[in-house]
């Protein structure tokens, strides 16, 4: 079963540096290939080499981290990911993922965060999660109307903005006021601020 291979970008060891995890010691596993293309991704996820299961989980062996983030690229594209996933499960890791959310996740995953992309609203009204833990829209642009939108498609817990990095810089200014407006008439149920802190401490 660990002779499968995997499409692996890298794997590392940090801490959580976005969402409600933010600070979490992690293992990522970054996994090549996504089915959809932003112009703005920072992830070179076709750039990748075949690794087997058991190549996996050697790496991560080498790590002290308890929570293993499954990301990308996309994930839930990848041919047999669930059975790496009940491998390193039964090895008592907590696994979290970060989806765009076009597709369902894995029943093993503990924690899921997706990250819905407004250029592709069309394709969220067809397939989507059923649900998340986390709900993260980076604001590409006017994001009101995609927002409403996935509040009603994809329930969660929790629900961010995070600004767009271009160009070495991050809309910082029109993320919080699209941050504001979206919260304008919502009472408690508010959305919050998420930001990639990682880069902020200059930790990968």
């Amino acid at each position: 079963m660990m002779d499968r291979e995997y499409r692996i970008v890298e794997i590392f060891e940090t801490m959580q540096g976005e969402g409600y995890n933010t600070g979490m010691p992690s293992v990522f596993i970054r996994f090549g290939r996504c089915n959809l293309d932003c112009p703005w991704c920072d992830t070179n996820y076709n750039e990748f080499e075949m690794m087997t299961g058991q190549q996996i989980l050697d790496e991560v062996h080498k790590y002290t981290a308890r929570n293993i983030v499954i990301t990308g690229g996309e994930p839930t594209i990848q041919r047999g990911i669930e059975e790496l996933l009940q491998v390193l499960k039964a090895e008592g890791y907590y696994l979290a993922i970060e989806t765009n959310g076009l597709k369902e996740v894995p029943v093993e995953i503990d924690y899921v965060a997706t990250s819905p992309k407004r250029l592709y609203s069309k394709m969220y009204e067809k397939r989507h999660l059923s649900r998340a833990d986390e709900v993260r829209i980076v604001v590409d642009g006017d994001i009101q109307e995609f927002c409403a939108q996935i509040e009603v498609l994809i329930p969660a817990k929790r629900y961010y903005l995070s600004p767009c990095e271009e160009d070495g810089g991050f809309n910082m200014l029109e993320t919080i006021s699209q941050l504001g407006k979206l919260n304008a008439e919502r009472g408690e149920d508010k959305w919050s601020l998420s930001i990639q802190t990682h880069k902020l401490a200059g930790i990968e």
